[in-house]
């Protein structure tokens, strides 16, 4: 017990002071999975919002899949893309492998359907209530669903947060293409399962407390955003 009140004392210790060590991991885990949600949202939510609108073939199908890989395990991701990127694989030649863009790629697949497809269901909802008035005023379905994006621009913020959240707590995948490498790829859910595992624990603690607060942060900017959005449409 007294060394883990130690270990505990230790970590916040680290936090206070601005240990470099430990703020270098939490400003790369942060440039990745930023870097991974803005361009998967940037594909992700013009898709989910024509899924919504638009009617063609595989419609359905591609509907299903997307619901489907919300819950694609991260491990397959990062054994996906590690293969493309390997030396012997298609985008070997890039040399994109254990680094932190070869982590972006491997957090955007991961981040992508759930957008994605959360995107769809909240499009799909003010089509429903704006779509009379937007077939009324002559509006094409193009622009329908750069109307709704738009008004339902709070809304589809938590669902931005919702994959930070998947890709900030995410381990399998960017163990597997980043390597862990102190200084270039290490972010704060591989860093917590090698200091765990060497016995290091101030450090774990430390990033640990930072990466609950983190998610906490995400998780009430996400509840404050669904309120306001359901107060200005109540």
């Amino acid at each position: 017990m007294n060394e883990l009140a130690q270990a505990f004392k230790m970590a916040l210790a680290l936090i206070l002071t601005g240990d470099s060590d430990l703020l270098e991991i939490v400003w790369l885990t942060m440039q990745v999975s930023i870097s991974a949600v803005a361009v998967a949202s940037l594909a992700a939510l013009p898709l989910g919002g024509a899924l919504a609108l638009f009617s063609f073939p595989g419609r359905r199908t591609l509907i299903i899949l997307l619901n489907s890989l919300m819950g694609l395990p991260p491990v397959v991701v990062g054994l996906l893309v590690y293969l493309l990127l390997s030396r012997q694989g298609p985008l070997g030649e890039w040399g994109l492998l254990f680094t932190p863009t070869a982590m972006v790629i491997a957090q955007c697949i991961l981040v992508f359907p759930i957008v994605a497809a959360l995107t769809r269901q909240v499009v799909e909802d003010l089509w429903g209530e704006y779509g009379e008035q937007l077939r009324s005023l002559g509006a094409s379905r193009l622009r329908s669903v750069a109307t709704l994006l738009l008004e339902g621009r709070f809304a589809l913020s938590t669902v931005v947060l919702a994959g930070f959240g998947r890709a900030i707590a995410e381990v399998g995948a960017v163990l597997i293409v980043g390597g862990n490498i102190a200084h270039l790829t290490r972010v704060m859910t591989t860093a917590i399962a090698l200091e765990t595992s060497r016995g290091e624990l101030s450090l774990a603690l430390g990033l640990g407390i930072l990466l609950i607060g983190l998610s906490v942060s995400v998780n009430g900017a996400a509840y404050l955003l669904r309120e306001y959005s359901g107060w200005r449409h109540g």
